[in-house]
């Protein structure tokens, strides 16, 4: 799915964002959660076990959107990760309440790895973000 004109200024935001990073699991804050819009909601729906809902409509087609609480990140991203998915951050860089306009948002990560240290299996591994 494209942005186009019908877009609100939210997706439009989003799918500039997408654009740039294609080969990438967007996860894009939108106050308290992290969300995934349209075939990125569809796969986090499945290897997260989340619910697959909708966000509107785009030329009388449903957005699959796919989202979790922001605080739960610690939780989800790993299963992304280790799933073989790269994932990127989209973070707000201000608060929501004193935003005119659009909350300006900017990808704070991407690329991610999952790294083995020594260790028990299962026990040692650590998320490695590698910010372009």
């Amino acid at each position: 799915m494209k942005a186009n004109m019908q877009q609100t200024p939210l997706m439009a935001q989003y799918f500039k964002v997408k654009e740039q990073h294609p080969d990438t699991v967007l996860l894009f804050r939108v106050g308290d959660f992290f969300e995934t819009f349209d075939e990125d909601a569809k796969l986090a729906s499945k290897v997260l076990g989340i619910t697959l809902t909708k966000r509107g409509t785009n030329n009388g087609e449903d957005i699959p959107l796919a989202g979790f609480p922001h605080h739960a990140i610690d939780t989800y991203l790993p299963k992304l990760v280790r799933a073989g998915y790269r994932v990127a951050v989209c973070e707000q860089m201000e608060n929501p309440k004193f935003a005119k306009g659009i909350v300006k948002r900017a990808l704070i990560a991407s690329g991610f790895s999952v790294e083995k240290l020594p260790g028990p299996p299962g026990k040692r591994e650590i998320i490695r973000a590698i910010k372009k």
